[in-house]
């Protein structure tokens, strides 16, 4: 089976921060793979901006080895990496000045009757400044559209004003706050699944479902970023907007069509319905913690304070939360939602945990009966596994196993799994604002965050430790096992 592509219009693509670790790893290596894939048209170019001072032929150059770097090695073919390079050039431009601005007009205009995209790949302090300057240069253009990245504010009250800054400049309609995560196969395929299959969405509500885990783990710690995570913590870093992306999708009601603002509608509900934390139950329901030093399959690793160079800091590391979700569908469904760095493995799944049978006609000697568990798997094998009680085959009895029906995407497909990234640039070309968070989603999601990180200030209670390599802090197990439940996947 082959993947089908579908070429997008032609398009002018600015990169502001193109020099920067974003545009390395993840923008130019997704670039040339859907150039590779012959999704862009002819005319597509693609335009570095950032201040360093470079030339374009420079500027190909670090895109040559950003590719052959991130790229595996038998997607790199001589012909498809020329024809990448021939669309890129470059121009530096002063985000808070006014530098390189005439310039990058010019070459712009220069590319007329065509899609005009600007990917803001820079820390959010300059998303104002450089949305102010694409206005005022006459750059950004009726229809162009913006694409900014996380973390869209540290509060509710510094997105409101990022929100502001952008909205000044851009339509809603061309604002694309991007979270990779919703671009990954399965968590589309979360969609396919509740409302493509009859066998599922019957049963998807408190009735059935006994409780949903959301887990997003990382082996790895700051990876030369702890200046930076340290303003931010776990709870602002990847809670407040991948894992409650993930749970909105989990949780939203059938939306009447595929259209982004249906499909927005029903997650803005959902984080409207999440139940209050608060400092009067922060203490039961969320624990943080931060990493000492341990070891991973590498060998020895520091702590975060060694990593940080400081000999003491309240940043979280590590967050664990039991969620709620007040309304008809998932009343008394505990969402438990953990991250952290450090942890015992790179993981990101969500695993829904169905009621047991509620009477056993089997004898003892056939074994425990078990739930039936849906795990989606985001990450590092993307697929999708229905855990089931069959009969293990053979004469002697009912003997009876829990087994999963398992579906490897790039074993069942047969194709490349493309970064997520891929499909988002696209869906921008297109005008897809389906997997793109809106500006009332990302407030809302804001609006419960910030009693939390309020509560854990008032509290004045520090992080809690927990050794490099394992499972977080203590307190995470008890978190759920206190309610009967145990962690998918501990070991």
């Amino acid at each position: 089976m082959s993947s089908r592509v579908i070429p997008v219009q032609p398009f002018v693509l600015t990169v502001f921060g193109a020099t920067g670790d974003l545009a390395r790893r993840k923008l130019l290596p997704a670039l040339y793979q859907r150039d590779r894939a012959g999704q862009l048209p002819e005319r597509a170019a693609i335009v570095g901006a950032s201040r360093q001072q470079m030339t374009p032929e420079a500027f190909v150059a670090f895109a040559r080895a950003a590719i052959t770097e991130y790229v595996p090695a038998g997607d790199l073919e001589d012909a498809d990496v020329a024809r990448f390079l021939a669309r890129l050039t470059y121009v530096p431009v002063e985000a808070e000045g006014e530098g390189g601005w005439p310039q990058l007009a010019a070459l712009i205009a220069t590319h007329t009757d065509m899609i005009r995209v600007f990917y803001l790949a820079t820390g959010p302090a300059l998303f104002g400044p450089i949305c102010s300057r694409l206005g005022a240069h006459g750059i950004a253009v009726d229809g162009a559209r913006v694409v900014v990245e996380k973390p869209l504010g540290k509060s509710l009250e510094s997105a409101v004003a990022l929100n502001k800054a952008i909205g000044e400049v851009f339509e809603e309609r061309n604002v694309y706050r991007i979270d990779h995560y919703l671009g990954k196969e399965t968590v589309q395929n979360l969609m396919a699944l509740r409302f493509a299959n009859n066998l599922f969405e019957p049963v998807w509500n408190n009735a059935h479902i006994d409780h949903v885990q959301i887990t997003v783990a990382e082996d790895i710690g700051t990876a030369g970023r702890a200046g930076y995570y340290d303003t931010a913590g776990a709870l602002r870093d990847m809670v407040q907007n991948h894992i409650l992306q993930l749970l909105c999708l989990v949780a939203m009601e059938p939306p009447v069509s595929l259209d982004a603002d249906a499909v927005r509608d029903e997650k803005l509900k959902v984080l409207k319905a999440l139940l209050p934390i608060t400092e009067a139950n922060a203490g039961q329901l969320t624990v943080r913690g931060q990493y000492r030093a341990g070891a991973s399959a590498g060998g020895a690793v520091p702590g975060y304070l060694e990593e940080l160079g400081s000999s003491t800091s309240e940043t979280e590391t590590f967050v664990a939360l039991k969620a709620e979700i007040g309304n008809w569908r998932w009343s008394g469904v505990p969402f438990y939602l953990r991250t952290g760095k450090r942890l015992a493995s790179r993981v990101s799944e969500i695993v829904i945990t169905f009621r047991p049978v509620p009477h056993s006609v089997f004898d003892a000697s056939a074994g425990t009966l078990r739930a039936n568990v849906l795990v989606l798997r985001l990450q590092p094998e993307e697929g999708v596994k229905l855990w089931l009680m069959i009969k293990d085959p053979g004469p002697g009895g009912m003997r009876l196993e829990h087994v999963p029906l398992d579906m490897s995407f790039a074993s069942v497909f047969g194709v490349r799994n493309p970064d997520a990234y891929e499909r988002l640039l696209m869906d921008v070309v297109r005008g897809n604002q389906t997997l793109f968070m809106r500006r009332d989603e990302v407030e809302a999601a804001w609006r419960w965050v910030d009693p939390i990180l309020e509560a854990w200030r008032a509290s004045r209670e520090p992080p809690k430790p927990y050794t490099a390599g394992t499972w977080g802090p203590a307190a995470a197990i008890a978190l759920i096992e206190r309610d009967g439940r145990t962690w998918s996947g501990d070991d």
